[in-house]
Order: C-alpha cells, then structure tokens, then sequence
C-alpha cells in the first residue's frame, strides 16, 4: 500500500517537495475516529513512546521512594534539547538515587539547543535528550534492587518492565526490535496501536486503576512543564505551552504522537522519509480537526539564512481538506 501525500513544501509559490505519510485517530476503545495511509503497518516509535516507558518507574514506587517531582517526571518523558535547565534536572534525578552521569549508558552528544551548544565545555551523556528517560530508568533498577550495570539491555529487569508496558497500553505483542539510539531496545508497533496507547494513557480506559493513575500523574507532569518535555522553540514545549490539556510526543524518523485527554482520543502519525518538518505538520493537522491550532504550526513558513520567507510547508490531500476545520 502506497501512503499518500499528505505534506508539500513550496517555494515562490511553486510545489517543490512533497511527503507521503501515515496516520491514525482513534479513541481508548480503539474506535477509529479518523485515518489515512497504512495504519497497520509496524513502525519504530522511538522516543515517542517515553510516556509509557516511564510507567514503571510510577508503578514500581521508585518515583515516590526517590521523591521525583513533577519536573523530574517530564524529563523521564522527554526529548530535551540538553538546556542548562535540562541537565540540572537529569543530575539531580540521578543523585536522588546516589548515582552520576557516569552510570548513563545513552552515550554523549552536544546540545540540541544552538545556544546551550555554544556555552558547552563538552558533550556529555546529561545532555544526551534521553538522559531523562534513562536517569528515570536508573531510579527505577535501584528502587527494586536491580543491578544499574546493563539496564539498558533487553534481558534486565528495567526493559522487560518496559516492554510489558508498552505491550499492555498498545494492545499489541512486540516482537520486531531493534536498538534505539539511546542503546535501549526499540520495538515495531502499529500506528493504530500507538494511538490507542495514547488514548489509553489519556484517559485509564483499558488500564487497571494503579496504571491509569501512574498515567494520569505523567501526562500531568508533562502537560504542566511542556519546557521540560522539549525545551525552547520546540513543536512539543509550543503546543503543550498553547494547547492546554493536549499532551504531544516526538519520536525520531518522523514519527509523532498526541492525546487529547479531555476528548478521549489519542493521535499517531508518520512521515515516510523520516523528516521532522512532515510529522510536525501532520499532527499539527489532525489536531487542527479538534482544536484551533496556531497556523504556524499547521502551516510553518520557510524562511532563508537572511530571514526571508521563501515558502512553506502545508497540509496536502486528504488533510488538506480537513487542516482548514480547526476547532471542529
């Protein structure tokens, strides 16, 4: 099945590029709301899956035991842009468990962030984006006893707890893996399967009272410290900052996922070639069906090196009939 276009890029006016892509809307008891493209073909969700990595580290007690504030539990879900604000965060959570940057295992990068870049010393694994999901890993091994060495492999305890997560809250059994980026197992789930998780986390429904509750304290936590999720100017930290109660997540390769708690419904795209500019405007016009987006969301301009609008890139085909709904 050939996904359609759903994305084009324009210059002078002119259609210069295009994306093909996938995506989904349904709500916690899987009811398909809203779909286009193949659904049902497994994709590797990546970081946006972190809201439900981090269950277990609610579940198992260890994020009341290390008393993690509700900063500390969006980092856990966070792909941050390794600010300042950003790493300070990540050293404390692993303090709290007696640990340092050393017991990391995502490996170092320099900060996403252009400006935390230029006032770096040096890369390390704290301004790694996923140093919170895996400080949060580590409170979670400490809290049960487990050994921190190896946490991030498949066997330990920490990522079986993770996969049992993800399996119940997307409905789905994961057996495609691969290795994330952060050296953590990624699995292959549907976007159909990713939305309905979304759902889920949104609302309990389908969750048993200790997971929905461990779910409604994350998506609190991010829907109330969106800088903390991303960092600044950043597509999640914007739409969490003016949507209020919509939870949104990025994942790599243009993968992206949304709740709208309030509504019951939870949101997956994918963009085809993997470009972040696509995902950004596809979620951004599926939620645009529910909600009054901002339009430089829904439709970002381009701008040149001198700052001079060269284009844009805007919703096509099926969503572009529904981008200009807003609020419906």
């Amino acid at each position: 099945m050939s996904n359609p276009v759903v994305m084009e890029v324009t210059r002078g006016g002119r259609m210069e590029s295009v994306h093909r892509g996938a995506g989904i809307v349904v709500d916690a008891d899987g009811g398909v709301v809203f779909s286009f493209g193949d659904v049902a073909r497994p994709v590797f969700p990546r970081s946006a899956v972190k809201p439900i990595q981090a269950l277990p580290l609610i579940e198992s007690g260890a994020a009341d035991r290390f008393a993690l504030s509700p900063v500390e539990l969006a980092l856990a879900c966070a792909s941050h842009s390794g600010e300042p604000e950003h790493v300070a965060c990540a050293a404390a959570m692993l303090a709290r468990a007696g640990l340092d940057e050393i017991a990391l295992a995502c490996g170092a990068h320099w900060p996403t962030n252009a400006e935390a870049a230029r006032a770096c010393a040096g890369p390390s694994a704290l301004h790694n984006n996923c140093s919170g999901k895996h400080a949060g890993f580590l409170c979670l091994a400490c809290a049960r006893g487990w050994p921190t060495q190896g946490y991030e492999t498949p066997e330990h305890g920490v990522q079986r707890a993770v996969k049992a997560a993800l399996e119940e809250v997307c409905g789905e059994r994961l057996d495609i893996a691969g290795i994330d980026g952060c050296s953590i197992p990624a699995y292959a789930i549907s976007l159909t399967g990713l939305a309905r998780g979304f759902a889920r986390m949104g609302t309990g429904r389908g969750l048993g009272a200790q997971r929905a509750a461990a779910a409604r304290r994350l998506f609190d936590a991010m829907a109330a410290h969106p800088f903390y999720i991303a960092g600044t100017g950043r597509f999640d930290t914007r739409a969490m900052t003016l949507l209020k109660g919509v939870v949104t997540k990025t994942g790599a390769e243009g993968v992206f996922c949304a709740a709208l708690p309030e509504r019951g419904l939870g949101l997956a795209v994918k963009a085809d070639d993997g470009a972040t500019r696509a995902a950004e405007v596809m979620i951004a016009a599926l939620l645009g069906r529910f909600l009054d987006v901002p339009l430089d969301m829904a439709r970002p301009e381009l701008k040149n090196w001198r700052g001079l609008v060269v284009g844009e890139v805007r919703p096509a085909g099926i969503l572009a009939l529904d981008a200009s709904a807003g609020g419906g």
